[in-house]
């Protein structure tokens, strides 16, 4: 779940406030890569991101690992037990897609300042309903067949959630690896490499440091369209 500046500045001081002085949250870094909870394990904390960014997928029977979000600064996972209101398992495979610092709490004491605080109830719900419109945007990009569209629509995304404005475009403040793009949207290294190198050839996008920059987002979507 995502929130706006505001509303994450107030989510951050409740969080770092949850279970007072007996129960403090704890500050863990993970490396890129590095799996911060797998499907299945016991939802036992609530997670804030405090910088970097986090990746949640689906693993699916036949191995097929599919991006459900990804998940920027200022987000709170790790919910679904607040959500069906008992203990759950895990749902979603989360890992670090960049080095990242989180914050994590018990989830018996989340819960507990939910009930003693409405307000971040409501800050909750509203991040929650991002999370929700950014899965089925993942989706919808997933639904694609052909993989030039997927990725075009991948980097809209990213444009949205992680975009900087600049002179030359927006500028996507994620090092982004051709694996690491082939692994969110289902694809493989060599294709996306091939594909990017079409869109900097079309002067759709540039890369410096591995940090891609889109032109004219609306030129692109309308090039797929």
């Amino acid at each position: 779940m995502e929130v706006s500046a505001s509303q994450a500045q107030s989510l951050a001081s409740v969080f770092r406030q949850v279970g007072g002085g007996a129960f403090p949250p704890v500050v863990e870094t993970c490396e890129r890569g590095k799996t911060i909870f797998f499907p299945g394990d016991p939802a036992e904390r609530v997670y804030f991101l405090l910088k970097g960014a986090v990746k949640l997928s689906r693993v699916y029977e036949a191995g097929e690992e599919i991006t459900v979000a990804l998940l920027r600064e200022n987000s709170v996972f790790g919910v679904l037990s607040l959500v069906t209101g008992q203990r759950s398992d895990r749902f979603y495979h989360a890992v670090a897609f960049t080095p990242v610092e989180l914050l994590s709490a018990p989830i018996d004491q989340v819960q507990k300042a939910l009930n003693d605080n409405p307000e971040l109830s409501m800050l909750m719900l509203q991040g929650l309903s991002s999370r929700i419109l950014q899965t089925e945007m993942m989706i919808e990009t997933l639904a694609h067949r052909d993989m030039g569209s997927r990725l075009v629509s991948f980097l809209l995304i990213l444009c949205r959630d992680f975009g900087v404005p600049t002179t030359d475009g927006i500028r996507i403040d994620l090092k982004l690896s051709h694996q690491a793009i082939a692994e969110a949207i289902g694809s493989t290294r060599v294709t996306v490499t091939r594909l990017l190198g079409d869109l900097r050839q079309e002067d759709m996008i540039s890369i410096h440091k591995k940090k891609i920059t889109v032109h004219n987002p609306v030129a692109l979507s309308q090039q797929f369209t």
